[in-house]
C-alpha cells in the first residue's frame, strides 16, 4: 500500500479554495474513476484499490490518499498530477 499526501497553502478563503479543489476532484473522477462525496469542506474519494480525503481549510488544501497494490505502481504519476492541478488552480 502506498500513501500520497499533498498540502498547499492558499490565501483565497475557504469558499474559493473549495471551488478550486473541485477542479482536482473532477480530474480524479474523470481520469481515475473515483467516486467523490462532499461533506462540508471535505470530500471523500473512493474506488477499488484507493481511498482518501481532500480537506479544505481557511488557508490550506490537503490531499491524503491510500493506494492499493495495483495503483501504488502509479503513485508518482498520481501525486505529480495532484500537485500540478492544485498548483495551477491556486496560482
Amino acid at each position: 500500500m502506498s500513501r500520497i499526501s499533498v498540502e498547499r497553502k492558499h490565501s483565497l478563503g475557504r469558499e474559493v479554495a473549495k471551488q478550486k479543489a473541485e477542479l482536482l476532484v473532477e480530474k480524479l473522477v474523470s481520469k481515475y474513476d473515483v467516486k467523490a462525496h462532499w461533506q462540508g469542506d471535505t470530500v471523500e474519494v473512493k474506488r477499488s484499490g484507493a481511498n482518501g480525503v481532500i480537506s479544505i481549510d481557511d488557508d490550506t488544501i490537503r490531499v491524503d490518499l491510500k493506494l492499493g497494490m495495483m495503483l501504488s505502481m502509479m503513485s508518482g504519476t498520481i501525486e505529480s498530477e495532484i500537485e500540478r492541478v492544485l498548483d495551477k488552480a491556486l496560482a
